[in-house]
């Protein structure tokens, strides 16, 4: 085994931004790590600046979002630890399989190409952006009760309020339905990997208990696709919610997935 990794790299998912990870953030660096909290291309602003102008999240896509975050890492001088939550999970899995990472951490990861698992809470929660095929093209938020529903169902009221107005923004709709239809288009999605892939990385799902828009099965199904000889785990912890990185309690789940990627670096 080489030198520990001593950066983490934190991506985030769809209707949040960088932000969403900043208690993770602080806890890390006082663990003496360097954090860096690539955002998407065009998501360098602020979540104000992206909800007054969502130009930018309409014109996201996954190779462009895949290709930002190896650039940023050829420039370190150490392959780091990957962590994503959502959305953010996919890429830290297409990065894994790209030969990036000396472990990665998927945290109620959305689910990567033929993962067809799909329940009714999934459905529900991603009604708003799948219902209208016009959302294909558009920068789609959810109202106040839809986010409450898909992230952060099991927060205290002010607490899930104070989280949509810090952290919510739009959400890709190009992207997102692109990953919907993944298993049903031909031909390799932007979210595909190599399930066999046995020089991939160490990799650890973190699901919650409580999950609307990702839950447990998800992971679990997705782990399941993995037949390569390296180590896929899940975790899964009681009473969470989506948006695990800001819930109450956040930091156990940060302590345990820094705790299982040391352990398999």
């Amino acid at each position: 085994m080489g030198e520990k990794p001593d950066t983490i790299i934190l991506i985030h998912g769809f209707w949040v931004t960088p932000r969403s990870w900043e208690n993770w953030v602080t806890h890390y660096k006082a663990k003496g790590f360097r954090v860096l909290t690539p955002a998407y291309p065009g998501f360098e602003v602020e979540v104000e600046a992206l909800n007054a102008d969502p130009t930018p999240i309409e014109r996201l896509s996954v190779p462009e979002i895949i290709s930002s975050i190896e650039k940023l890492i050829d420039g370190l001088d150490r392959q780091p630890i990957i962590m994503g939550h959502s959305a953010g999970g996919v890429f830290t899995q297409i990065l894994l399989d790209h030969g990036y990472g000396t472990v990665g951490v998927a945290i109620n990861s959305a689910p990567t190409e033929g993962v067809a698992v799909v329940p009714l809470s999934q459905l529900r929660a991603t009604f708003p952006v799948l219902k209208n095929p016009a959302n294909r093209h558009k920068a789609v938020g959810f109202t106040y009760d839809q986010w409450r529903y898909a992230f952060t169902n099991t927060f205290p009221e002010d607490e899930a309020r104070a989280a949509y107005d810090r952290y919510h923004i739009p959400a890709s709709g190009h992207v997102f339905w692109g990953s919907a239809l993944a298993n049903i288009h031909p031909g390799r999605a932007d979210s595909s990997v190599d399930y066999r892939n046995d020089d991939r990385a160490p990799l650890l799902f973190i699901a919650g208990e409580k999950d609307h828009l990702m839950p447990p099965k998800v992971q679990r199904s997705n782990a399941k696709h993995y037949k390569s000889a390296t180590v896929t785990e899940v975790i899964e912890f009681p009473g969470r919610s989506h948006l695990m990185p800001a819930q109450q309690g956040w930091e156990e789940i940060a302590d345990a997935a820094l705790a299982w990627a040391l352990d398999h670096s």
